[in-house]
């Protein structure tokens, strides 16, 4: 450099800075690439609830505070709460990120719920022998059995009526003021929800540039797909063995993101897979509505026992922490308030039948109350949030027995006679000190006591204690007989 012309040291400077610029923004380039190539994966593998509600959530808030290129849920679960499946659906429709749905392992299914999640993603896939459809909504206190015998007698009516002729009929069911006044409150319930669940899948399909067709289908009619049928009516975009599969083939595909058509570079991308941690595993448990039920006794019966024996603290502070837990466990269940009313009023006429001489009449309501509670608990039919009738039995017959077994305890501890104090002397028997004193003494326990009595006593003889004032004692005499009686 010092040999080097003057006028030639301003030029290398410039290119060292050139090329100190092109390194930095080199680099700046392979780390953005790097950003986008990162892919945030999830398993849902249970019922559609709010646990795994929670679970997809978080894990697309991360996908977003990383800026992953891809969103991955791994789907195999039955159906599951239609507040869970919306709040699902929403936080995609809504996501920056895209968001894939992969119905895997091989026999998974997406069905129900897991449907809407699929169609509301921006890819969806599936592996081969996977299925998805069957997303017919079950109306609230209406069964399956009640909906099919409805749906039977409807199209034995319809076809009696087009044998016939009967045109008239079938003109007042079609006009609306058949629609509403000429079916019962089921039936019109029941097309409340499939309309509205039906148009809701069309929606989404029609957003995605899916089968409308078969969305309307899996809502009204209960159907199902194949892998390989889902791929040829155009449900799902691609079939895919497993997740790198599935990243390979939907590299350098576009996908729309609102306005913007965003390209995807999946291709030997990062996978950051996110596991369920402690959270979801606690709502898990919490969502289970046996365990609410016997969170809600615990809690009860602990409260119960404290006011009944105050001092111990641990029923106390057991039962308030049972107790709330079973509260948050029914505001995250899609439960009727009416069967947690019926639950507790069950449960206090089980706790009254101690104290109550009612010859079994509120131990037997409370069971019946109880039951009947448990039945109404849950506003849906999927068997993962109902409770059976033989739990319920159960529970409250332990109920009742755990009950009866402490009241019996706590009589026996009342009747039984006090062995401390002042009042632990009534009853006790002595005998009468033959000192001479204008006061009369007796020897009771070893003791001598200073005695007082409404009738004439003989020195010598026994007495016993019928009460105390202070320090004095009131005694009866006793013949000999009936103190050898006592004391046997």
């Amino acid at each position: 450099m010092q040999n080097m012309p003057a006028r030639r040291r301003p030029w290398i400077a410039v290119l060292l800075l050139v090329l100190t610029l092109g390194v930095w923004l080199a680099l700046a380039e392979q780390g953005a690439t790097a950003k986008q190539s990162s892919v945030v994966h999830v398993t849902v593998d249970d019922v559609i609830g709010p646990a795994m509600a929670d679970h997809i959530l978080r894990g697309l808030d991360k996908a977003t505070e990383e800026q992953a290129a891809l969103f991955i849920i791994e789907l195999d679960t039955p159906g599951g709460l239609d507040a869970s499946m919306r709040a699902i659906v929403q936080a995609i429709l809504a996501s920056p990120v895209p968001v894939a749905t992969f119905v895997s392992p091989s026999g998974a299914r997406a069905a129900s719920a897991g449907t809407f999640i699929l169609y509301a993603s921006h890819i969806a896939a599936m592996v081969p022998a996977s299925n998805l459809g069957a997303a017919s909504p079950v109306s609230v206190g209406m069964s399956l059995s009640t909906q099919a015998a409805t749906s039977n007698a409807s199209e034995s009516e319809q076809q009696d009526n087009d044998a016939s002729g009967q045109d008239k009929a079938s003109d007042e069911q079609d006009s609306p003021e058949g629609q509403i006044f000429g079916k019962d409150d089921n039936d019109v319930m029941a097309s409340k929800v499939t309309n509205d669940a039906a148009a809701y899948l069309r929606s989404l399909a029609q957003l995605r540039g899916r089968d409308p067709d078969f969305a309307e289908a899996a809502v009204r009619e209960a159907s199902s797909l194949s892998s390989s049928e889902a791929l040829e009516r155009g449900v799902i975009e691609y079939v895919a063995s497993d997740v790198p599969d599935l990243l390979d083939q939907i590299d350098g595909t576009s996908v729309k993101m609102g306005q913007n058509t965003l390209t995807l570079q999946t291709q030997h991308a990062d996978v950051t897979h996110i596991e369920s941690g402690w959270r979801t595993k606690m709502l898990t448990l919490l969502t289970n509505p046996q365990l609410a039920v016997v969170l809600m006794m615990i809690g009860i019966y602990g409260l119960f026992f404290e006011l009944t024996s105050p001092g111990f603290a641990l029923p106390g502070v057991a039962g308030i922490i049972c107790l709330v837990l079973a509260l948050y466990a029914f505001h995250l269940l899609p439960v009727n308030w009416a069967g947690v009313a019926l639950l507790l009023a069950g449960t206090g006429m089980m706790i009254a039948e101690v104290f109550v001489p009612s010859f079994g009449a509120l131990g037997i309501g409370g069971i019946i109350a109880f039951v009947l509670g448990g039945t109404l608990l849950t506003d849906t039919d999927i068997p993962e949030f109902d409770l059976s009738v033989p739990f319920l039995l159960g529970a409250a017959i332990a109920s009742l027995t755990l009950i009866l077994l402490a009241g019996g305890m706590a009589a026996r501890a009342y009747r039984r006679p006090v062995v401390t104090g002042n009042q632990a002397m009534v009853g006790q028997t002595g005998i009468l000190s033959d000192i001479a004193s204008e006061r009369q003494y007796a020897v009771i326990q070893g003791e001598h006591w200073h005695v007082t009595s409404d009738v004439p006593l003989k020195p010598g003889g026994l007495v016993k204690v019928i009460g105390v004032k202070g320090l004095t004692l009131q005694v009866q005499p006793l013949d000999t007989d009936t103190a050898r009686n006592e004391r046997e």
